[in-house]
């Protein structure tokens, strides 16, 4: 159905986008691009659509259906878009119109291929929000994109990608954002979709769990050429190039039941912290209500949470979509209205506290927001963002404040030439270490971190990770670290909290949270984890369950 040969692109930069990829699509297969950070797994898939960025130049030969559609004039594209061939976008946020509600804009996809009405396509939109397992599918086609959690946002890009039922889909990332159950159905509603249409699809992925559940072939992308492909068994169990073997080896896994769950470097840290002195932050039967009480539509975002985060400590906020996990990190912010309760940062009352208090306050804590496109301002350079909280806050010299960049942009395993570039002009996982930069430029006392590494490559989140662990330790910033990844919370968390519909259903030390939950639904959230081999899939919750 589509065949790739030749395809470079090229920017201003001296290296290309894309070198030489070559890649062959089947009906009804699922192919998986893989390879890390600036790979040129993304700027491949846009190519197919004439997606590119600005400056950007492509030459070799894409073809559809037999059809050459590279370099094909506007009109002629928009023919191709949406109903034959569509996208999922990694960043969902910088995909959907913020000033549209969720229902106008499915049906204006739907509408612009052919759904003659407005009742149909309405219809057909509940439909399809039904389908992404969006909740209250009525409701929500009133809602606006910044009224979704960021699970819910990454569904209603999908469901827009599927509205024309194409018969090629370009999904780039598209479980990034979702928790581990949400991601399980999703996959397998695209199985359904290719079993029942015929679809192809192109997966961009960094989650090697996720190809190991649902990919036929793998192509393994490095510096925008391909270095491997294969049947997706036979490349796991024996990828020939040393890069296809250490992207496999730097894949994060929950340990078994039968390995050591608490290594000696958690217990050792656990010990030295002392949950006697003043927590970094507390809250204390906080709850927050969306919505407008008197018309009747407020419902509970987060009933009566009490949790403690002492100096030094990572805990883990685990849970679905929606479960309140970000809001929670929010509400530590002051981002959020509070309904009742408190919520104390270094034992003061962060919303009653004077406003020339709260600024000093809110100094000592950071925050990594889930979608970095959307909190970098596309308007400047990088290093002027990261730069930005120094300038406020009057740190330094200038000079200073530039040697500090140049520093954080070492810390994130970025060049410091990089610091001249605007955030459009970075992959996904790059705007995602530009995010993590700026927010430990101050050195806080509290990170929040929403997702910090949901954007990258399985290597470069091994050395993130590592990178994060180096700075907590030499720090000692206390974390509230929000993540749908499990594998990554029990890589960095020394106690776990589990959410579930805005109420704390279990809280605890991760290691033994993960390995005997006390509840059934951590045990849910356990089993969903797509593992990195498909022959162990289930295998942990079955011995849980025994």
């Amino acid at each position: 159905m589509l065949e790739i040969e030749h395809l470079a692109i090229s920017f201003s930069q001296p290296r290309p986008a894309v070198e030489d990829v070559s890649v062959t699509l089947h009906r009804g297969e699922i192919l998986a691009l893989v390879g890390e950070s600036g790979s040129g797994k993304s700027m491949t898939a846009r190519a197919v659509l004439g997606l590119l960025p600005p400056g950007a130049k492509a030459t070799g030969s894409i073809r559809y259906d037999d059809e050459e559609i590279l370099g094909l004039p506007e009109a002629e594209l928009n023919r191709i878009r949406g109903r034959r061939i569509a996208m999922v976008f990694q960043e969902p946020q910088t995909a959907l119109n913020p000033v549209r509600t969720i229902g106008w804009q499915l049906r204006e996809a739907l509408r612009a291929h052919g759904t003659p009405s407005r009742k149909a396509a309405t219809e057909r939109a509940i439909e399809l929000l039904r389908a992404v397992e969006i909740p209250e599918p009525e409701r929500r086609l009133a809602a606006y994109p910044h009224q979704l959690s960021g699970g819910q946002k990454q569904r209603v890009v999908l469901a827009l990608a599927l509205a024309n039922e194409p018969e090629v889909l370009l999904a780039d990332e598209p479980t990034t954002a979702l928790d581990v159950t949400v991601q399980a159905e999703i996959l397998r509603l695209l199985d359904r979709i290719r079993e029942r249409t015929g679809t192809a699809i192109v997966l961009i992925t960094h989650n090697m769990g996720v190809v190991a559940e649902i990919a036929d072939r793998v192509v393994v992308l490095q510096a925008g050429n391909v270095v491997e492909e294969g049947e997706t068994r036979a490349l796991f169990a024996d990828p020939g190039e040393p890069y296809t073997q250490t992207l496999l080896a730097s894949v994060l896994r929950l340990p078994e039941l039968d390995e050591p769950v608490v290594e000696a470097r958690r217990a050792q840290a656990a010990s030295q912290l002392d949950h006697r002195s003043v927590p970094a932050v507390e809250f204390r039967g906080v709850h927050v209500r969306y919505g407008s009480s008197r018309r009747g539509r407020a419902f509970p975002a987060i009933a009566d949470v009490s949790l403690a985060v002492a100096p030094g400590e990572v805990v883990g906020l685990v849970g679905e979509s929606g479960s309140g996990k970000t809001t929670l990190g929010r509400l530590a912010a002051g981002l959020v209205p509070l309904a009742d309760g408190q919520v104390l940062l270094r034992g003061e009352d962060v919303l009653a506290a004077p406003r020339s208090e709260r600024r000093h306050l809110r100094r000592g804590l950071a925050f990594v927001h889930q979608d970095p496109e959307a909190s970098l301002d596309p308007r400047y350079a990088v290093g002027a963002s990261i730069r930005e909280p120094l300038d406020i806050h009057r740190v330094g010299t200038p000079a200073e404040r530039d040697a500090r960049v140049a520093e954080l942009l070492e810390a994130v395993q970025l060049p410091a030439s990089y610091a001249d570039r605007r955030p459009r002009e970075l992959s996904g996982g790059q705007r995602q270490r530009i995010a993590l930069a700026r927010a430990l430029a101050l050195e806080p006392a509290l990170l929040v971190a929403d997702e910090p590494t949901s954007a990258l490559d399985v290597s470069v989140q091994a050395r993130v990770l590592e990178l994060f662990r180096e700075l907590q330790e030499r720090m000692g910033f206390a974390c509230l670290f929000i993540s749908h990844d499990l594998a990554v919370v029990h890589q960095v968390a020394d106690r776990v909290a589990v959410l579930r519909a805005g109420q704390l259903v279990e809280v605890g030390p991760v290691g033994s949270v993960f390995s005997r939950p006390a509840a059934d639904y951590p045990r849910r959230l356990l089993d969903a984890v797509p593992v990195p081999d498909p022959a162990r899939r289930g295998r942990r919750v079955k011995e849980l369950a025994s």
